[in-house]
Formats: structure tokens, sequence, C-alpha cells
């Protein structure tokens, strides 16, 4: 049960996304509804359980662990979850643990996370016009957010914001973004946006800008530099030449990055999703709950899921419809 985690198209599972929690503070348009019906809590994995689901996954070579939501912060008693894995930290059985947030959260946690070995976050962060802002979280409060980004930055934890691209919505902040980042020596991270969850008045083709175009726009006022780096997700990079900062393109939509996909989801309730824009998935709950004292159980689900990982998602907008489009929102995966 040593043996490392290899899909059938022969990619090494490395990469472990992790939500804690379905429940967020704000409610932002391209990931939930905005009268969520949340879990009941005995549905969730309780913070113990996490601490063995991870361990399990690092145990048969996941190298990397980002804790998303939901909004995690948001979880009661996080912290101890978070300190519970700078164990393999310490070991050097994980090389990094990380978070995705929307940064509400960040001014009380931002120096314990960073005491509990995390170095680098993540801040979902569309917009810096107040206005706009509230209208796309719905309950959100820019303030907050930015007093949660530099305390990150005080704290010492290297921050990239990462922005969903809007059609008619952030398209004129492109290069104030761009400024704001860089300024502050933050990285920045583009995302076209996908079709998941139920749509309701949402419109994901008509919000839907195009990556080529986002770059091409760029491209006018930059020197933009290809890199080869690669951080363990799907972002391809690029440096401005002008300023030095990097910024990236997560592109599922007009350049599709299965080719060389390195993970895997596991929500709340301890359901395995094998790929974001699928709806395959596999119940890893019960092996943990019901073996309280055997790993191996839970070893061999996971090892059986990983055998059905796809080669990739189905999304498209190219019909001028949201192709590949799955159900569940983006907050139950995990953003």
């Amino acid at each position: 049960m040593t043996a490392p985690l290899i899909d059938p198209f022969a990619r090494a599972i490395t990469y472990l996304r992790v939500s804690v929690t379905d429940r967020c503070d704000f409610r932002c348009v391209y990931c939930m509804s905005e009268n969520m019906q949340f879990l009941p809590k005995k549905e969730l994995l309780t913070l113990e359980e996490l601490d063995r689901m991870c361990t399990t996954f690092i145990g048969m070579g996941v190298r990397k662990l980002r804790i998303t939501g939901g909004e995690p912060l948001v979880r009661r008693d996080i912290m101890t979850f978070f300190q519970g894995m700078t164990r393999h930290l310490d070991s050097g059985a994980l090389d990094e643990l990380t978070l995705t947030t929307n940064g509400s959260q960040l001014a009380r946690f931002a120096e314990p996370l960073y005491a509990a070995g995390v170095r680098r976050v993540n801040i979902s962060l569309d917009t810096l016009d107040e206005e706009k802002f509230a209208r796309v979280t719905r309950w959100g409060r820019l303030a907050q957010v930015l007093k949660g980004v530099d305390a990150a930055l005080a704290a010492g934890l290297k921050v990239k914001i990462n922005a969903v691209a809007l059609k008619d919505f952030n398209e004129d902040e492109l290069l104030r973004l761009t400024q704001w980042c860089a300024e502050r020596e933050m990285g920045l991270t583009w995302i076209e946006v996908m079709p998941m969850g139920d749509l309701g008045n949402e419109d994901r083709v008509g919000q839907y800008w195009s990556l080529n175009d986002l770059r091409s726009q760029l491209a006018q006022h930059y020197t933009l530099t290809e890199l080869d780096e690669r951080t363990g997700g799907p972002a391809r990079y690029v440096r401005l030449e002008e300023t030095g900062q990097k910024i990236g393109f997560i592109t599922p939509l007009t350049h599709n990055f299965c080719e060389s996909c390195n993970r895997v989801r596991l929500t709340c309730t301890g359901e395995l999703y094998m790929c974001l824009g699928q709806e395959d998935m596999a119940d890893l709950r019960a092996p943990l709950r019901n073996n309280p004292k055997d790993v191996a159980p839970l070893q061999e689900a996971i090892r059986k899921a990983i055998g059905l990982k796809p080669k990739g998602h189905d999304f498209d907008y190219s019909r001028q419809k949201a192709d590949g489009q799955v159900t569940r929102h983006m907050s139950h995966t995990g953003g």
C-alpha cells in the first residue's frame, strides 16, 4: 500500500485539495446560490477525521495539501487541524500546506497560520471597487478583505491573488489589479469562469471572458515572457518585464490543463472527486468511519478511486452554451 498513486493515464497524484466546510461568509455569484442550503453538521468529517484522511493520503504519496471551502477559516477550531498537519511538514512527508481563502478572516488567522507552517495563501479577489465587490460577493465587505491581505503580508505569508475573469465586470480593472499586486509584490492569477452549479439566473456564457483576450490586452501594456515554472497547480505563468511580477492563467475553457493533472479533491463530507469537471466521485467517509483502527480499507478505497480518474473534463462554451456543466456548486467540491 506504499506504492505511489498513479492514475490510468500515468499521472502521479501528489496534490490533494481538501474542503473543510461548505459554508462561507460570502455568496459569490460564480460559486454558490444566494440562499444556499448547507449540509447538516453531522455529515461533515470531524477535524479528527480530516486529519486521519489527510494523513492517509500523505502516506500514499501526496506532497501538497491545499485547504479550501466554502471559506475554510469560518470552520470552528480549524487551527487545530492546521496545527496537526504541521507534524507532516516537520517530518518532511509533506512539502507544502497552504490554503485558498476569501481573506475575510485573515486579520485573525494570518499569524497562527504562519506559525503552523503555512507559507503561501491564495486570496480570491475579483475587484478593487467596493460597490462591485459587494455585488459579486453579495454579502462581501471589501475593507475587511483588504485588511486581511495586509495582515497576511505582515505575517510573512506569500500572497497570490486569484481573480475570476468576468465579462463586463472586471475587464476595466485589468491594469489596476495588476499594478496593485505589483506594488505589494503579490502574484496574480486569472481564472476563467467554469460551468458549475445550478445556473439559475447566472449566465455562465455571458459571464465568460476568455483569457486569450485578457492576455492580449495585457500584452498591449507590458512585455510578457513565458515561464516554464509550475507551482503544482493548473496555472501557466508569464513574467511582466516592466514590473518583474508573475501573472498566472488558469484556462479550463480555452486551453485545458488535463494532461498534467496531478490532483484530486476531497469534500468536507468525504467524497473524493477525481476531476473538478466530472460528476464521478468515491465515498471515502464510509471506509474511514467503519474502520477507525485499520487504515487498509481506506487506502484500498483511495487507490480504487484513483484508478477511475478520467482523462479530463468536458467544459466548453464554443457553441454559446455551457456544455460540460456539472450540477454541484463550486463550494461543494472546494474552491
